[in-house]
């Protein structure tokens, strides 16, 4: 456990101990049998807790001096959105394909069960613009690289790539670029 000192946590003058990860639920072979789904629900329903983890991101974020985030489908809009509003940054969704209107740049990419393909607006991502790119979670790193792949395309620079949680053991943070940060790292 770490003490926090954020003065949300701070109550009649003393500091409360905060542990994210208690707020995170495990649920056991899902999808698939042998997978732990790491549900941030349950950390979005504990408010202290989501504003400490959106405090805890915010000063990994600001490290790499990012303009604008760009946040990953699905739970990465939920983290994204957050800490561009607490950054006073603009924030971009990285979607599945045929889920954004008007002129999209798409990569597809694969998948260890298959294949999937992404898409981004390139007129909401300036060239040369300093991209930080924000999901809830890193575990082989695909989707990740394949976001970083095409924000490259716009002529952005990918500083960098944000999670609450790394999965061990999966070398997700190899495929990326850029460099990579996450607030906790989790067995597979």
């Amino acid at each position: 456990m770490v003490l926090i000192k954020s003065k949300d946590l701070f109550y009649n003058n003393e500091w409360i101990i905060m542990n994210i990860q208690d707020h995170i639920r495990i649920v056991p072979d899902f999808p698939k049998p042998g997978i732990n789904f790491y549900d941030i629900a349950t950390l979005l329903k504990h408010p202290q807790a989501w504003r400490e983890t959106v405090t805890r991101l915010e000063r990994l974020a600001e490290t790499y001096k990012p303009d604008m985030l760009m946040g990953v489908e699905a739970r990465g809009f939920l983290v994204a959105s957050a800490l561009a509003h607490e950054m006073n940054l603009g924030f971009g969704m990285v979607r599945k394909a045929g889920k954004l209107p008007g002129n999209t740049l798409s990569h597809s990419y694969s998948l260890e069960y298959g294949e999937d393909t992404i898409e981004i607006q390139p007129d909401m991502v300036p060239a040369g613009s300093r991209v930080l790119v924000v999901d809830d979670l890193l575990a082989t790193g695909g989707t990740m690289h394949a976001a970083e792949t095409l924000i490259l395309k716009t002529g952005a620079h990918v500083v960098g790539h944000l999670t609450i949680i790394e999965l061990e053991g999966l070398n997700g943070r190899e495929k990326l670029s850029a460099p990579f940060q996450a607030l906790l790292k989790r067995p597979a």
